[in-house]
């Protein structure tokens, strides 16, 4: 995950680049909103208590969630629902976003090709080795099969971000003991940006279950953490936030900018440490403008 600021561009095309960024980010909280009102998404419980008001608002424990049926008919499939994780960051769980078959699909089809993790430089736009990061990963191509494809656009549905606008999928492997240090998925230069701008959201797809350790950690995120019912479930790095335990076919969205455009602090993100069994995961990186691979 690399896991920026905007390139200099002439003003007309920042105010371009800019008026398009609010428009979909806009869009998006829209759709939200209305997915809301008809009980799609879930909402956190409000509290009849005035005083108790503001710390209902960031109680996990309070958040609710009602089921959508995605299923097309077709074939046997887990029940599907989006939960809503965080406000800030803007967080959602997509449950059961991935078939057990395609989860698998995707390990195998990454296995001969994996390599050493490596981060962004942010002077040469090129991969590095990086102690902060120390999986294993590889790319496979936007658009490679059928298979793909269709996750590709059940991704595109899920944020309404077109397919274009997305980087190649990344399957990661963690093993006892390897992890990702916090960081952003945004960028911090100008060289990063110049193929399809600023990275808008991450869909972070878990293709296994994790015996223990390997969540998802979001260290700066708002909220009453604690309360949550599988907090004592949690490793001590997954106690230092909003965290989120790997669960096999799950898609976790989150967003690193905010409606207004500018870059949100608070998608500050981590992989803990794994500590028994192993992490599989998919990351789908998406773009401001279209990105070309």
């Amino acid at each position: 995950m690399a896991k920026g600021r905007y390139s200099r561009l002439p003003p007309r095309k920042s105010s371009s680049s800019s008026t398009l960024i609010m428009g979909m980010l806009l869009m998006f909280t829209f759709v939200i909103l209305i997915l809301l009102a008809l009980g799609i998404l879930s909402v956190p419980s409000s509290s009849s208590s005035s005083g108790d008001s503001g710390q209902q608002a960031n109680d996990l424990a309070n958040i609710i969630h009602n089921k959508i049926d995605r299923s097309d008919g077709k074939e046997e499939r887990e029940e599907q629902w989006v939960e809503v994780i965080s406000w800030e960051p803007r967080a959602f769980i997509y449950h059961n976003f991935l078939s057990k078959e395609e989860c698998e699909y995707l390990i195998n089809l990454a296995k001969p090709h994996m390599r050493k993790s490596t981060v962004v430089d942010g002077e040469t736009g090129k991969s590095k080795d990086s102690r902060v990061r120390t999986s294993f990963g590889t790319f496979l191509a936007r658009g490679r099969d059928k298979i793909i494809r269709d996750i590709e656009k059940r991704i595109a549905d899920f944020t309404f971000i077109p397919v274009e606008h997305g980087e190649g999928l990344q399957v990661l492997h963690y093993e006892v003991g390897q992890k990702y240090e916090p960081h952003y998925d945004y960028f911090m230069d100008e060289i990063n940006t110049k193929n399809g701008g600023q990275r808008i959201a991450t869909v972070l797809m878990y293709l296994s279950d994790v015996e223990q350790g390997g969540e998802t950690v979001f260290p700066a995120a708002k909220g009453n953490f604690s309360a949550v019912p599988w907090w004592n479930e949690l490793s001590e790095c997954g106690k230092k936030g909003l965290s989120i335990k790997p669960r096999m076919g799950d898609a976790l969205l989150f967003w690193s900018m905010r409606p207004d455009a500018t870059l949100d602090p608070s998608s500050l993100h981590g992989g803990c440490p794994v500590i028994r069994g192993n992490k599989w995961s998919s990351t789908k990186w998406m773009h401001v403008n279209e990105y070309k691979t």
